[in-house]
């Protein structure tokens, strides 16, 4: 069964609650993108909001960092009611450390490959993730339709180091997650798909019934 952490960043953000409302019975967790404008060229959310998020829902929050220096927004978004915390493996100079700050706060710890990112970047501390995201298009940018074909290729050797290594992290695909995309990305080894306005643009029970059964 193919899950849905789904991308609030796709909601209607003047109505965000009743949007989280409708989109509760079909959300496995919600993925809320946190950017800086210094790790990439765009600002989203932002910790008061993932509170106020977390008070009106149950449904597990990850958090996926698009920042510098991530080591300095763990404890913060932790204390918001992150469930999860997702990272760039090139936005600081100790990705150990920031695993280490996450796990420790009893989270669920990811790591995020963007395109130019290889596998080996990742491999060193692949034994201590729950998750591993990997962008089919450029961080932070919207409305593309088909991933890039190193998004495929990343998700086929990540399935490989899995089962080699014995481990059990997700593979989660994010970015051009649509209709005709989504049966290839499950088929390359995604367990978790990031839906923005295939979930939000849509019928969602159809939707997510369609996903579950992929």
């Amino acid at each position: 069964m193919l899950k849905a952490s789904v991308s609030l960043w796709s909601a209607d953000l003047m109505n965000l609650e009743s949007e989280i409302r409708r989109a509760e019975p079909y959300a496995d967790s919600f993925h809320i993108d946190v950017a800086d404008r210094h790790y990439a060229p765009l600002l989203v959310f932002f910790p008061d909001m993932v509170a106020a998020i977390r008070n009106i829902t149950e449904v597990p929050l990850e958090v996926h960092l698009i920042v510098e220096h991530p080591e300095k927004w763990v404890g913060t978004f932790a204390e918001a009611g992150a469930d999860s915390i997702v990272f760039y493996p090139d936005s600081t100079v100790n990705p150990a450390l920031v695993i280490e700050r996450i796990r420790s706060h009893g989270l669920q710890t990811g790591l995020s490959l963007a395109l130019a990112h290889s596998v080996s970047q990742i491999e060193p501390h692949i034994q201590d993730l729950d998750i591993v995201v990997v962008l089919g298009t450029d961080a932070g940018v919207k409305g593309v339709t088909t991933p890039d074909v190193k998004a495929y290729r990343k998700m086929d050797q990540l399935v490989r180091l899995r089962a080699e290594q014995g481990l059990n992290f997700e593979i989660e695909a994010d970015g051009a997650v649509r209709r005709g995309t989504v049966p290839l990305l499950r088929q390359a080894g995604a367990d978790i798909v990031v839906p923005g306005s295939l979930m939000f643009g849509n019928d969602m029970k159809e939707t997510s019934q369609w996903l579950r059964s992929l």
